[in-house]
């Protein structure tokens, strides 16, 4: 996920404090954007004293650029060299009309210059922009130190984070989720609401299984398209022991699922995988859910639009894959260690042993002829963010937790997709998940990004976040 991000850039100043350290500001975050690849949509040096905002007259032009981009700008950076012009700062945003992530910078003083030619008091002046954001009712985001220079290694890790936060926010105010065929009748765990995800934002198109097999069936091992998917297929993943008869029922329903996808504009799915699919069709849709999954296009298990969901958020955060698990079992007696485990349709990224194979527990009702498409694979130790987002439908809102702990290569002697994981005071975590009838479904991503995740869901979406930390 290499998008160039687009930041509006407010530099705040004040008329009595020094105006150069406003086009010094403007030196420093130029450099900075070139360096993190960011692209900066702010005032020039000619629109207003030396592009700084600190009149309301400069506040409408800085609002006007921002409107002539708003389909490309996906936050706000507050740059305050000085005290800066709290009202210029609110009535710019407030102009501007964009409902984006903000992040509020200041500068630190200089112990040696507090004289009045380099005195900046932007300390002070944080405080005071905030309020009158808190006051309009603008959102935002702040720096871990109050005050910290741009130049800091640090500062450029939280811009990266809080690009990361404004991609979140921006992608699932307009995502859409296909939801295919109904929920196993056993599975009340994956009920959800579409009503409070559309309120949020969040579509999701349903389609009845029988549509997708009857297309599939429709389709011949001589069709292009199916040839087509099927070295897709081949490419992908080692075949295994998988006949030559089940590699084409796996690619002839991989051309009727990107179909489906491609027609509604999907950015993901959730897939009924059991047990129409076995009995009606013959084999599991697993491989195509990991191949769309590993294309940034999660797809979930049991029509799990949630699960989905939560892989699309953490993939904003990211950048790489995600993968819906089960919270499985325990790790013999380790009580900070558990399972992880699906049978399975992990994306690729989790599976340097990836081999097409069959889901031997779902086997023993349809028979095991029927699962080929199953993946197999074991999960190497790398770092660990997990999560959950779920509809709480009595209290009519959208709730999620998020933490972080690592895979680990401990000996694991069975089957499917299958990982270790360390989570701290993972008994604690288990207390909370099923006190506040979390699913038995959690996602997991390899990388460290819990708290960007708590900053957009909780922070910009509103929704009620727990982070076990």
């Amino acid at each position: 996920m290499n998008t160039k991000a687009t930041l509006g850039v407010i530099i705040g100043n004040r008329d009595f404090f020094p105006d150069r350290l406003v086009s010094e500001s403007r030196v420093d975050i130029v450099a900075l954007f070139d360096k993190l690849n960011i692209t900066a949509i702010m005032l020039d040096e000619a629109d207003s004293k030396l592009g700084g905002v600190e009149t309301f007259k400069d506040a409408q032009k800085c609002a006007d650029l921002f409107r002539k981009h708003q389909d490309e700008i996906s936050g706000i950076l507050v740059l305050l060299p000085n005290f800066g012009d709290e009202k210029g700062v609110a009535d710019t945003i407030k102009l501007s009309g964009l409902d984006v992530p903000v992040l509020i910078q200041a500068y630190p003083d200089d112990l040696n210059k507090l004289d009045v030619a380099r005195r900046r008091d932007s300390w002070c002046g944080k405080i005071s922009v905030c309020n009158n954001l808190y006051q309009y009712g603008i959102k935002y985001t702040l720096t871990n130190s109050h005050v910290i220079h741009p130049s800091e290694p640090q500062f450029a890790a939280e811009l990266m984070d809080f690009v990361a936060v404004c991609r979140v926010v921006k992608g699932l105010k307009k995502v859409r989720i296909g939801a295919v065929g109904a929920r196993p009748g056993a599975f009340n765990t994956v009920r959800y609401s579409e009503k409070i995800l559309q309120r949020n934002g969040i579509s999701v198109t349903t389609v009845d299984l029988s549509e997708i097999l009857g297309n599939a069936n429709k389709l011949t091992k001589d069709d292009a398209e199916v040839k087509a998917h099927l070295e897709k297929i081949n490419a992908y993943a080692s075949k295994g022991l998988t006949p030559d008869e089940a590699m084409v029922q796996i690619a002839k329903l991989d051309v009727v699922l990107n179909h489906f996808m491609e027609e509604n504009a999907l950015d993901a799915t959730a897939i009924q995988c059991w047990t129409s699919l076995q009995k009606n069709y013959g084999c599991n849709v697993c491989t195509s859910m990991s191949i769309m999954s590993e294309n940034m296009l999660p797809s979930a298990c049991e029509v799990d639009v949630t699960g989905t969901l939560t892989m699309y958020a953490m993939q904003l955060a990211s950048g790489s894959p995600s993968a819906l698990v089960d919270w499985n079992n325990n790790y013999a007696d380790d009580e900070n260690k558990c399972v992880l485990f699906h049978c399975g349709n992990w994306a690729k990224s989790f599976l340097p042993d990836i081999e097409i194979s069959t889901a031997p527990i779902l086997g023993t009702t349809v028979g095991v002829e029927n699962t080929y498409g199953a993946l197999s694979g074991r999960t190497p130790a790398s770092p660990l963010t997990y999560g959950r987002i779920s509809t709480d439908d009595p209290k009519g809102v959208i709730k999620a937790y998020f933490g972080e702990g690592k895979l680990t290569d401990d000996a694991l002697n069975t089957f499917g997709n299958r990982a270790v994981a360390e989570i701290p005071d993972l008994q604690g975590l288990m207390q909370y998940v099923c006190r506040n009838g979390f699913e038995h479904h959690v996602v997991m991503n390899a990388s460290k990004t819990a708290g960007i995740l708590k900053e957009a869901l909780g922070n910009y979406m509103g929704w009620e976040i727990h982070h076990h930390a």
